[in-house]
């Protein structure tokens, strides 16, 4: 691979770039969700020997390429876009059922899955709950495509976007925890308890902080200008900025972006923003995303298919239905009292928990050493 030739790399991303927009148009032209067809189109593409694209497969699967991809260019703009469209006055009225799953559902199925993969999967107790981490994370892309096709209320759509906004954070906070400092805090016993939920709340509540913060400054800073170009810029500046300054830390870069980009789009749009400058900045962001999903899930298609499967077969099928169930216990127990919840939308959001690119960015970033890295 050329890793240090930036033309050849330039090469590769306009090419992909060019696939994954001709996938997306087609799928669109043809009312089909386009994230399922990337990947059905990369793994074909990946399994077929086209010499012409033998180099970008071979650049694209490697592991700190896809991880830097999914991870650091490509989930900060994603997060921030759902949430800078997300009005927070939608976000308080649904806050009961959004909280119940993000925080409730989550770490109910984090709990099921490891334990389940202990017993079932004969995992390790770091390995097992370093899947459920994996698996409590949900991507719900294609549903929200199916919704914006087929009109579903807007309630549940607000509700299935804030479960994801702030259970990709959860996840990737227990994911961080369960790889490298379950097996010490168990060592320690109940201090070790202890020392768990304090990382837990320290790694979230600096997220928080950092990303109220920036979001607050940055809203400031757009009320001096109108000039949407230059608003723009602030708003790459603070989800890239929020999400490294984060991460640096060691606290959560999603939270921190996911904050970031609600006082922006909320804060900021009333003190700062033209209806102008607020039109502008959604459809550049939205743009953003599009090409960003575009990309991450033909990229995934790509990734499955440098998979070797022959003798993980039991093991996927017996993973994917304790997965399954115990999606559907947290789901339904966690918003079991909340009122005014029609049983079709528990359905809905039972069956939207679908996994995706994170996931799979998080299972490359780790050590190769880590006991269980093939299987996930």
């Amino acid at each position: 691979m050329h890793a240090l030739d930036l033309h050849h790399i330039f090469k590769l991303a306009i090419t992909l770039v060019m696939i994954a927009a001709g996938i997306t148009a087609i799928a669109k032209k043809i009312n089909q969700p386009y994230p399922i067809a990337l990947v059905i189109v990369g793994t074909i593409i990946g399994l077929v020997n086209i010499p012409a694209l033998e180099p970008l497969k071979d650049f694209i699967t490697e592991s700190e390429v896809f991880n830097f991809v999914i991870i650091t260019l490509f989930l900060p703009a994603l997060l921030g876009e759902a949430a800078l469209k997300l009005p927070f006055p939608h976000l308080i009225e649904n806050k009961k059922p959004i909280l119940a799953l993000a925080f409730g559902a989550t770490l109910l199925s984090f709990l099921l899955v490891g334990f389940s993969a202990i017993w079932f999967l004969g995992f390790s107790i770091s390995a097992a709950f370093v899947f459920a981490a994996l698996m409590s994370a949900t991507d719900p892309v294609s549903v929200i495509s199916i919704f914006k096709s087929v009109g579903v209320n807007k309630k549940l759509a607000i509700v299935l976007e804030g479960e994801s906004l702030f259970n990709d954070g959860l996840a990737v906070v227990l994911f961080n925890i369960s790889a490298y400092y379950l097996l010490t805090y168990i060592d320690l016993g109940v201090v070790g308890l202890g020392f768990g939920l304090w990382e837990f709340i320290k790694v979230i509540s600096l997220g928080i902080i950092i990303g109220g913060a920036l979001g607050y400054v940055f809203s400031k800073l757009t009320s001096y200008f109108d000039d949407y170009p230059l608003e723009i810029i602030f708003s790459l500046i603070l989800f890239y900025g929020s999400f490294l300054l984060a991460e640096a830390v060691h606290a959560s870069g999603v939270i921190a972006v996911v904050v970031a980009a609600l006082v922006l789009g909320n804060y900021g749009a009333k003190i700062g923003m033209s209806p102008t400058t607020k039109l502008n900045i959604n459809n550049f962001w939205e743009v953003t995303a599009l090409l960003a999903n575009s990309i991450v899930f033909l990229m995934v298609g790509l990734e499955i298919t440098r998979i070797t499967l022959t003798d993980k077969w039991g093991y996927i099928f017996l993973a994917i239905f304790i997965v399954l169930i115990s999606r559907s216990i947290s789901v339904y127990t966690s918003i079991l009292f909340i009122n005014n919840f029609p049983i079709s939308w528990k359905h809905v959001i039972n069956w939207g928990g679908l996994k995706g690119s994170l996931s799979i960015a998080l299972v490359l970033s780790l050590p190769r050493d880590f006991t269980g890295r093939e299987k996930f």
